[in-house]
């Protein structure tokens, strides 16, 4: 659950009282190198909207106003106007024209820090510059050495102002916190900051140089809470180390630091705040990746399941394939083989009338017809289905089958390893292994010009898992430089491999074509086949 940053009222009026009370509350806090209050105007004309920009200008003239009446000083308006106005007028202006030129009250990025880092010296800069001209003004100075400690004190103080409680003014009117990051820098606040003021404390009361060693050491806690919380926890373990570092001195009636420890203060607590903001944008990158990693591994998981139901879909239409391959051989067997065999019974019977009616050249034709439809039938019918893989069983029908008698009727020479067991392969990894090679063989044949064909198989088990390697390869002429179109040859292959979930490579061989495939089989191993 967020937080959601406080809502500031769309009303003059009433942001100038809540501005007139905040100047009050925080003006005892001022110090020769400590001005609180010039933050609070730098922050206040940075997220305020400009139309009520009057209304906190005139709060503050006001508090001013009272505050030297309430110290007795002489109120002189024409002195006081000159003493008081220039220097909210300035950073008005100059704020007004940052606003136009995209500053944004944000801390989001180093960025966003850098920028609004830039725009505090600049703006305590040209103050600075105007209030030195006006010193110069009025009062003749007693020695340019003086002047520029003045300046510098003045300088300094504005930017730890302005350091210590914008971020914090930020923080709470434009910032989103989770209350469990919230309870986080809770609890640490008190594991963490509330020993280390009681350090400093106890550091502080001894002779020097112990507190001088404690100021450096409690600025350990604002690096802390810089890398655990971002520049939120910076920001607040700054504030509330920069008002126990004061509160310790005013207690103990210690000599007000040097504009030495408050100048290390400053760099010490610009560099905790671009420190956290880096920390807050590393955390938020982390974050996003482990988003993606997130959306991502869902995308790959989608993907999976996807191609699983490809592979089942492809495996699917195999199957149909060749149980319709089956079915049209059996037709094929049982009516064009029975008819033939029928025909050749016929003829067989009338030979004796031919012969007398001196007609034996048309049955010897008759009958070389039939003999050679019986072998294209028997041709047909293998690639339909091959019954010398269901007769012989994988190995056999490779070694010996009609694969090797037509290699050897084209005159190839054929080489076989053949190693494992096939009853790990389930029926459609040993029929797409069979017609692999089938077709690898009668590529060759056809378009190869080869002398020799080779033939590796080796069948094993990894992890539970059935897996057959195939290795095909000839000595012809090889590829073209472009396949025809039109051809199902080594696609057809590639295609029967990719549903069974199997890798095709064709490896780039000198000579003729050498294919390596691997296959899964999707068969318990304890399955039988032959």
């Amino acid at each position: 659950m967020r937080l959601k940053p406080l809502h500031l009222p769309d009303s003059g009026p009433l942001l100038g009282a809540g501005y007139l009370l905040m100047w009050l509350l925080l003006w005892p806090t001022v110090q020769p190198f400590w001005m609180l209050p010039y933050g609070l105007r730098f922050g206040a004309l940075l997220l305020i909207p400009v139309r009520h920009w009057g209304w906190l200008l005139g709060a503050e003239l006001a508090a001013t106003a009272g505050l030297a009446m309430a110290q007795g000083l002489p109120l002189g308006w024409a002195g006081f106007a000159m003493d008081e106005l220039p220097e909210p007028l300035v950073m008005a202006a100059g704020l007004w024209l940052l606003r136009r030129f995209n500053l944004h009250a944000s801390l989001h990025s180093p960025q966003e820090v850098t920028r609004l880092l830039l725009s505090v010296v600049l703006m305590v800069t040209a103050t600075t510059a105007v209030d030195a001209a006006l010193f110069a003004l009025i009062r003749v100075p007693d020695s340019p050495e003086l002047m520029l400690r003045v300046l510098g004190e003045e300088l300094l103080s504005h930017y730890l102002g302005i350091l210590l409680i914008v971020p914090l003014m930020i923080m709470l009117l434009r910032t989103r916190l989770e209350q469990r990051a919230l309870a986080s820098l809770i609890m640490d606040g008190l594991l963490v900051m509330l020993p280390s003021m009681t350090i400093l404390l106890v550091l502080s009361e001894q002779a020097a140089p112990q507190p001088q060693f404690a100021r450096v050491l409690s600025l350990a806690p604002v690096l802390f809470f810089a890398f655990r919380h971002g520049w939120r926890g910076a920001s607040l373990a700054m504030l509330i180390t920069s008002l126990g570092m004061t509160l310790v001195d005013q207690h103990l009636g210690h000599a007000p630091s040097t504009a030495a420890a408050y100048l290390f203060l400053a760099v010490a607590g610009t560099g905790a705040l671009m420190l956290g903001s880096a920390t807050d944008a590393l955390r938020r990158s982390s974050d996003r990746v482990a988003e993606q990693n997130v959306y991502l591994g869902a995308v790959n998981r989608r993907l999976d399941q996807l191609a699983h139901q490809l592979r089942d879909a492809a495996r699917g239409n195999l199957q149909a394939d060749e149980n319709q391959r089956r079915h049209l051989a059996a037709e094929l067997h049982d009516e064009l083989g029975q008819n033939i065999t029928a025909i050749q019974t016929h003829v067989k019977l009338a030979q004796a009338r031919l012969h007398q009616a001196g007609m034996e050249d048309i049955s010897t034709s008759i009958n070389t017809i039939l003999a050679h439809m019986r072998r294209a039938l028997h041709r047909l019918l293998d690639d339909l289905r091959p019954a010398v893989l269901d007769e012989f069983g994988l190995l056999r029908a490779l070694d010996e089958g009609p694969i090797r008698d037509l290699l050897n009727t084209a005159g190839m020479a054929y080489h076989t390893e053949l190693h494992g067991d096939p009853r790990l392969l389930d029926d459609d990894t040993r029929t797409a292994i069979y017609r692999l090679v089938q077709e690898s063989a009668t590529n060759a044949v056809k378009h190869a010009q080869a002398s020799e064909f080779k033939l590796r198989l080796r069948i094993g088990e990894r992890q539970g898992i059935a897996l057959a390697v195939l290795d095909l390869r000839d000595d012809g002429t090889g590829l073209p430089s472009r396949l025809p179109r039109g051809g199902r040859g080594l696609q057809g292959m590639r295609d029967r491999v990719t549903s069974l979930g199997g890798q095709f490579r064709l490896r780039p061989d000198h000579v003729g074509v050498h294919l390596r495939i691997l296959l899964r089989s999707n068969n318990n191993p304890a399955d039988s086949g032959r």
